[in-house]
């Protein structure tokens, strides 16, 4: 009699899995909640001056109008990571990217935009999970 072995990865020891989740996670509620505070101001007392100059030419009204339309940017990619993250997760990498372009344009925020360029790798890494894990459970082996 042969004893057959379950080489299925296991969702509690699949380290990819587990990554997969924690970013997905991570990047979904941390950008649902930066959008929701571009409303409140909890994290900073002004977030319009992280904008570079030349946003107020670009997005009718003032730099708070602009600033508006960066939560509700960030909620909808922080909903997509968390639904769709194979469609999310570049767009939060691509978002980053922007967000650093802006943040050296302004200058005086270099470090913020090199913690942003590590937020941006972490994006892409999440995006190539999300291609490994399509259904969002590990995939079975043979």
């Amino acid at each position: 009699m042969t004893t057959h072995i379950d080489r299925t990865p296991s969702i509690t020891t699949d380290p990819g899995y587990q990554a997969f989740w924690a970013l997905r996670l991570g990047f979904g509620v941390l950008s649902v909640m930066f959008g929701l505070d571009k409303f409140v101001n909890v994290a900073t007392d002004d977030w319009t001056r992280y904008l570079a100059p030349f946003v107020d030419d670009l997005i009718p009204g003032d730099a708070q109008a602009a600033m508006t339309i960066v939560g509700v940017i960030e909620i909808a990619a922080g909903i997509a990571v968390l639904v769709l993250p194979r469609l999310g997760a570049p767009l939060v990498a691509a978002w980053l990217g922007g967000i650093i372009v802006n943040l050296l344009i302004v200058g005086g925020y270099g470090d913020v935009a090199l913690r942003d360029f590590g937020l941006m790798a972490a994006a892409l890494v999440l995006t190539r999970l999300a291609w490994a894990y399509p259904s969002g459970l590990p995939a079975r082996r043979p």
